[in-house]
């Protein structure tokens, strides 16, 4: 894939966790009825998505870090939730998954030397 394929499929990915988040714990699924405090989980997928947007390789890196959580959090919920939780639990790892391979991608393809992948 190119390069600007993979940091859009990152970017959407991304975007996508944080209205997962939201929606989740504020009206799907939360964990008290009218919404929960949990909703504050989607604060730390904020922090790279101006870089994610911009295609600052750096910011891919450590908000790959930052997704692996989500992922942990979307598998550990996924296998211990029942009903809608648990269905948004295996979206919340399957979008984690994305953004996290995507991000590899990107940054294996805009490393010196990377040849174009056609």
């Amino acid at each position: 894939m190119k390069p600007g394929t993979l940091a859009a499929l990152a970017a959407a990915s991304l975007v996508a966790l944080i209205f997962l988040c939201l929606g989740w714990e504020l009206w799907l699924a939360p964990l008290r009825p009218g919404g929960s405090w949990m909703a504050l989980k989607a604060l730390p997928l904020l922090a790279p998505l101006f870089g994610i947007l911009h295609g600052r390789k750096h910011t891919f890196k450590w908000a790959m870090l930052i997704a692996f959580v989500y992922f942990v959090e979307g598998a550990m919920r996924g296998f211990s939730d029942t009903g809608t939780s648990a269905r948004l639990a295996i979206l919340e790892a399957a979008l984690a998954l994305v953004f996290i391979a995507s991000a590899v991608g990107y940054v294996r393809s805009t490393r010196p030397g990377a040849t174009p992948a056609g």
